[in-house]
């Protein structure tokens, strides 16, 4: 979810409106909540709210106005702005209201999920940017050799261009680009391409790796360097503080990560200090933090590229906080220090 979260532009939260199962949602452990949070930390902008299971509380008018206004309430405090939200009362199993109106619900008057697709504005392609691509696997073809997929994040990748892969920092040229088994002489941002490379091995290139142009790699992130990032604290079962080591998602990337520093707690909804260097961080607390990664790692600050500046933390199965990368510190490779 957090991989295909961070690369979408748009998202359906779906939502149950049989009794109970909505509230468990959106409590505090709950995976409504979870996931509004990651979408809009993972820059999910346009959102709308299937408020499912209609054919269980009866197509009512009532119940539908009560998850309305709950799920509303919990996506007004994360941040997004509800009159651009369209909540459609839906049921996938008796298949109302998702490609065409329902008759079984005369009192809603506004689309059918379809429709609310279509009305999802296209954003800009940021084709102006560096080339950035994170490598979401790889698969060895007959007759081609290793052949590594991804999507775009920014840029433009043509065949012919010399690109290097970091952090392994093999250096080639784009032999040919290939799209739902077509080829193509050039791929923009959103497209899920594969692409073949003289003399890549399955060493040089692997899920969460990312590809760049020589002329512009992407950032590398040293076990001795690290990132400062703005955090929101989703779920713990204690608090957070200094040495927590988590795993860290960020693009396709997945790397254990050490809290170095707790540099800043902050308002939440101002974004003002409340206290520096705090001793631990609870749930539903922001904050300032600094992160050191224990491998090599490709990150962007989310100023530079939203796309690539943005990180979940996971612990025991669950969302532990979400932020974005505020600055960056590469350190020196062990390779550097030798010389």
């Amino acid at each position: 979810m957090i991989t295909g979260a961070s690369q979408a532009d748009a998202a359906i939260l779906v939502v149950s409106g049989k009794k109970g199962e909505m509230e468990v949602g959106i409590a505090a452990n709950g995976q409504t909540r979870e996931h509004a949070y990651l979408a809009q930390t993972l820059g999910v902008k346009q959102l709308v709210v299937a408020v499912n299971k209609a054919d269980v509380y009866d197509y009512s008018e009532d119940r539908y106005n009560e998850v309305k206004e709950s799920v509303g309430d919990l996506l007004k405090n994360i941040g997004f702005r509800l009159k651009d939200v369209p909540f459609i009362p839906t049921s996938g199993m008796a298949m109302e209201n998702l490609a065409k109106k329902s008759d079984k619900m005369s009192w809603y008057d506004g689309p059918s999920l379809i429709d609310a697709i279509d009305q999802f504005v296209l954003p800009e392609k940021p084709t102006g940017k560096a080339l950035r691509l994170p490598v979401q696997d790889c698969y060895s073809i007959k007759g081609q050799g290793v052949v590594p997929v991804g999507r775009v994040e920014t840029g433009v990748m043509k065949t012919g261009d010399k690109i290097v892969i970091m952090p392994t920092g093999f250096k080639g040229e784009i032999r040919s680009i290939e799209m739902h088994h077509e080829e193509i002489k050039e791929a923009v941002p959103g497209d899920n391409i594969g692409f073949s490379i003289r003399g890549l091995t399955r060493a040089d290139a692997t899920r969460g790796d990312c590809l760049g142009h020589v002329d512009n790699p992407p950032t590398v992130i040293n076990p001795n360097g690290k990132w400062t990032g703005q955090i929101i604290v989703i779920w713990h079962p204690t608090a957070i503080a200094q040495g927590y080591t988590p795993v860290v998602h960020a693009h396709t990337a997945q790397v254990a990560a050490k809290f170095s520093a707790l540099l800043k707690k902050l308002d939440q909804k101002t974004g003002a200090v409340i206290e520096d260097n705090p001793k631990f961080l609870k749930r539903n607390e922001s904050a300032i933090v600094e992160l050191t990664p224990i491998k090599k790692m490709c990150l962007e600050k989310y100023n530079d590229f939203p796309e690539m500046g943005r990180f979940a933390v996971r612990d025991m199965g669950r969302t532990a906080c979400v932020g974005i990368v505020k600055d960056i510190d590469v350190g020196t490779s062990v390779v550097e220090k030798s010389k």
